[in-house]
């Protein structure tokens, strides 16, 4: 992109907003480098980090950068030999930390909430928890190398700390006596040169022997080393050199692990460095209260109040600007200081910041157009140094712009044709619009030529736009009405700030009559919009009535519904204790039944069932839900016979009919129960095959296998009660369906199910022989058992 077009746009200034969001050097930098993109699919990638950082943002604040800092330095010094200081490896070791911690971050939120490139980035980034831990044993966070660094570091300093105390404790014995004390300037011990000296009165330097260090600024005090403790000295100075020297090795050791991890280390600062320049966009959306826009490449522009970021927002006016469907250049005219130039650079910056990967500051649902270039002319740009006049510079710029344009750019040009003889002006302005309209590309022009207004109105493609101006108050409201062509009223003005009617009279007569039709069109024109806008409010207010008058009645309803649903709630509660109450009296019938069958050696006699099937029905609940009736649509296909098999409503359970018992009822088989049933209460499942033509009793029958009942039941799982409740059921089931052999899988655990099930088979009457499956069957694991 041009240079001069990003200046003339002021989209430099965007970027120093943009790097002031930046907590990082490397961010900064990339913020400063930033330069719109042409390519529609890297702008979209672009837009997809700022959004997703921004959601991130928004759901967990935005993340700390803290501790981050260039590194870049300090590894390409460490790859080529150098030694780092204890300031550079704690800059290394805080840096690797704190990656690790954005990476943390970032994939937490993924996991709740999708956000794909950040995702990707922050994956690239290395763990370099090993080194860390390396250089943090080492140095401390004072950037010094600690004791614990090494055995020996620590051994020396020890050394060190027991030496210095020798020598404190010499020289306090020293200054306390009171023949030395008299010779002193102060009583205390004091350090020049690594070395401890204690301050000397200078006319009782011949009497006190050792080394003077130092001496103050009147002389009159010396900094003597006493020679008792010279030896002392000069054995702790050889032990600093040995602390320094173990120091260099450390600091050595680390440096060769920064080494080994240069490459990883400078791709993790330039990973961390665009991590960062991407919050601090998501940052500068924040502040501009920007919109993700779309984005394409087919030369279509929308702005739904869009807002000049540089203005601040409660300044600013709005602008709605559609371009590139039904017209693809705008003309718009209208008084000085009325926005023109305004909205140019607002659609100019704008285009600029979305191809950038910024949000705009636009509503939602607003799009931009991926332009190959945006040229503009705007602006007085007359050089005196260069010799040309205003005409010359614009007309210098316009004729670089049509030497440069495609049908993909966009052009903005500011007072077109200004500068020279109008009629020669509007003449060039309607040229250069023309050919520039025929070439493709997306135009909008700001003039003041009427002439221009017949242009657009005439081109197809082409159509006027003007800035709003109220007569009443003398001034512009900086609205952008496309559409509408802009009218001079330089007479409206004149007549209310006073000039004489005769002289607009007069002027009124020079305006050609045409001229005169065309004000008169644009002003009926304005006095239209001006209705159709106040219509316009009016249904808008009535709209809103609307709307708060459904949200009160939606809130009404919201109301009723939850408390129709804590009724059915309540409702469903206490049907639910009824039910559970009624199941539970159920379940202890069946079971008394069940041991009732076992006793009787499954059989049971018949005023037995009775009073238990009197007892079932004492133990329904008084409120339940309705049984399904039969349709009276689906009307029996037969009467009910012997052999059939049936559903019994009132016990939803299915049986065979063994024999009628008179006109009403049927003796129906329920398992190893038989139990008299009204015909009302049963629904025919499927027919009895066709009798033989000799037939046995029905009570001797057998039936032919069915399909549906297995030849297998598996008991694992189930404890010893259940386990034979589902055998008796099963073997009830296999002998109607005419099974000769089934097998039933108890597993081998304990052996406890096995035992109990056995036992069981030993005593029923259907049961021929069992034994536990052979090998392929399942082993001790199953119980194979062969029916009667």
């Amino acid at each position: 992109m041009d240079t001069k077009i990003l200046h003339t746009l002021e989209y430099r200034k965007i970027l120093n907003t943009l790097l002031s969001f930046a907590q990082t050097t490397m961010g900064k930098k990339k913020a400063e480098q930033l330069e719109p993109s042409s390519e529609l699919e890297e702008v979209k990638r672009l837009l997809q980090q700022t959004d997703e950082a921004f959601t991130f943002d928004r759901l967990k604040g935005s993340p700390s950068f803290g501790g981050i800092v260039d590194i870049t330095a300090s590894i390409k010094r460490a790859e080529i030999g150098g030694t780092l200081n204890p300031h550079e490896l704690l800059g290394i070791s805080n840096t690797t930390f704190a990656a690790r911690r954005l990476k943390r971050q970032i994939g937490t939120l993924h996991e709740d909430e999708p956000i794909e490139s950040l995702f990707y980035i922050s994956d690239q980034l290395s763990e370099q928890k090993t080194l860390e831990d390396s250089i943090k044993i080492c140095i401390d966070d004072n950037a010094e190398v600690a004791d614990s660094a090494s055995v020996t570091l620590a051994q020396i300093r020890r050394e060190l700390r027991g030496g210095e105390a020798r020598i404190r404790e010499k020289l306090d014995s020293m200054i306390r006596s009171s023949t030395v004390s008299k010779m002193l300037q102060d009583q205390l011990i004091t350090i020049r040169g690594d070395r401890f000296v204690i301050p000397v009165k200078a006319e009782y330097r011949s009497y006190f022997g050792g080394i003077v260090h130092d001496q103050s600024g009147s002389g009159a005090t010396l900094f003597i080393e006493p020679e008792s403790i010279v030896a002392m000295n000069n054995k702790l100075r050889e032990t600093r050199i040995r602390e320094e020297r173990e120091i260099e090795i450390i600091l050595q050791k680390l440096t060769a692990l920064v080494s080994e991890q240069g490459e990883w280390l400078l791709y993790d600062v330039d990973l961390l460095g665009s991590l960062d320049f991407i919050f601090a966009k998501a940052r500068l959306a924040r502040e501009l209260k920007a919109t993700l826009p779309r984005m394409n490449d087919r030369g279509f522009l929308k702005l739904k109040k869009g807002r000049h970021p540089l203005i601040p927002i409660e300044n600013v006016v709005p602008i709605d600007i559609e371009l590139g469907n039904d017209y693809t250049s705008i003309i718009v005219t209208g008084p000085n200081t009325g926005g023109k130039t305004v909205t140019l650079k607002t659609i100019g910056l704008l285009s600029l910041m979305a191809m950038s990967g910024l949000f705009v500051p636009a509503e939602d649902g607003s799009q931009l157009c991926v332009f190959d270039a945006i040229y503009a002319d705007i602006g007085d740009e007359q050089s005196i140094e260069q010799n040309l006049s205003t005409f010359s510079s614009h007309m210098t710029n316009i004729i670089r712009i049509l030497k440069n344009m495609t049908p993909k750019s966009l052009v903005l040009l500011d007072e077109l044709g200004a500068g020279t003889d109008p009629a020669e002006g509007s003449a060039l302005a309607i040229s250069m619009l023309e050919h520039m309209h025929r070439t493709g590309c997306r135009m909008v022009a700001t003039t003041h030529y009427s002439e221009l207004k017949a242009y657009a109105y005439e081109r197809k493609g082409v159509i006027n736009a003007s800035m709003e101006f109220d007569i009443n108050t003398l001034s512009p409201t900086y609205r952008l009405l496309v559409g509408v062509p802009g009218r001079s009223n330089a007479f409206a003005i004149a007549e209310r700030l006073g000039l004489p009617g005769y002289i607009l009279d007069y002027a009124r007569g020079e305006v050609k009559e045409e001229d005169q039709r065309i004000e008169h069109m644009i002003a009926s024109l304005e006095e239209n919009r001006l209705t159709a806008e106040q219509e316009r409010e009016k249904a808008e207010s009535l709209r809103q009535d609307m709307e708060k008058l459904r949200s009160r009645h939606q809130t009404e309803l919201e109301k009723l519904e939850q408390q129709r649903d804590r009724r059915i709630e309540k409702a469903e509660e206490d049907a639910r204790s009824i039910v559970d109450k009624a199941r539970t009296e159920a379940e202890k019938i069946i079971a008394d039944l069940r041991l009732l069958a076992m006793e009787e050696g499954a059989s049971v006699k018949e005023h037995k069932l009775i009073a238990a099937r009197k007892q079932l029905d004492e133990a329904e609940p008084e409120k339940r839900r309705k049984t399904v009736k039969k349709t009276a649509t689906a009307p029996k296909t037969r009467a009910i016979g012997p052999g059939d098999e049936v559903l019994v409503y009132s016990l939803n359970q299915k049986g065979h009919v063994v024999e009628m018992a008179g006109s009403k009822d049927a003796m129906v088989q329920l398992g190893i129960m038989k139990m008299k049933v009204s015909l009302d209460d049963l629904e025919l499942q499927q027919s009895a095959p066709a009798a033989k033509p000799k037939q046995k009793p029905v009570t001797g029958m057998k039936r032919t296998r069915d399909d549906n009942v297995k030849s297998e039941l598996d008991l694992r799982g189930t404890n010893l009660e259940e386990a034979l409740m589902e055998t008796d059921r099963f073997i009830d089931e296999a002998f109607l369906a005419n099974l000769g052999q089934v097998y039933i899988i108890h597993g081998k655990g304990t052996g406890i199910l096995r035992s109990g099930i056995q036992d069981y088979l030993r005593k029923h009457k259907h049961i021929k022989s069992y034994r536990l499956g052979n090998y392929g069957e399942g082993g001790n694991g199953v119980t194979v058992a062969e029916l009667e």
